[in-house]
């Protein structure tokens, strides 16, 4: 039975740290500062027969504007509709059903989140970054 949690005290921290250590879009992160993405983040844990198997994170301020972060399935469960039901999950969530602009970046999962309406950005000119190494 495959159950989407927003329960924080679900969380397998050490679970999601270890994926999130060798994964591209991420510098390894301690255990302390996955736990404080965490802390200040709208989380979402998706299980199977009550093991977890993948995470994600919104950050917001729950009217305007979302940044969906951390998106991840362990790969011996992808390919099997896990990563939708999980962004389902997300995007139907009630306490988020408010806000009007979702973004999140992403190399290679383009396809899924089409399936749910995102879109490249309409003027990717009109964004900037900073980014501290």
């Amino acid at each position: 039975m495959v159950v989407v949690s927003t329960n924080k005290e679900k969380l397998d921290i050490p679970f999601i740290q270890h994926f999130l250590k060798d994964i591209y879009w991420t510098a390894p992160r301690t255990i302390e500062e996955v736990q404080t993405t965490i802390d200040n983040s709208f989380c979402f844990g998706i299980y199977l027969n009550n093991v977890q198997i993948g995470f994600a994170r919104v950050i917001t301020d729950y009217v305007v504007f979302a940044y969906v972060m951390d998106v991840f399935i362990t790969e011996e469960h992808r390919g099997k509709g896990y990563s939708s039901i999980l962004v389902k999950a997300m995007l139907e969530e009630p306490i988020l059903n408010e806000v009007k602009i979702w973004r999140l970046a992403t190399r290679d999962a383009q396809f899924l989140y089409k399936k749910f309406g995102f879109k490249v950005l309409a003027h990717p000119e009109r964004m900037m970054e900073k980014i501290i190494q």
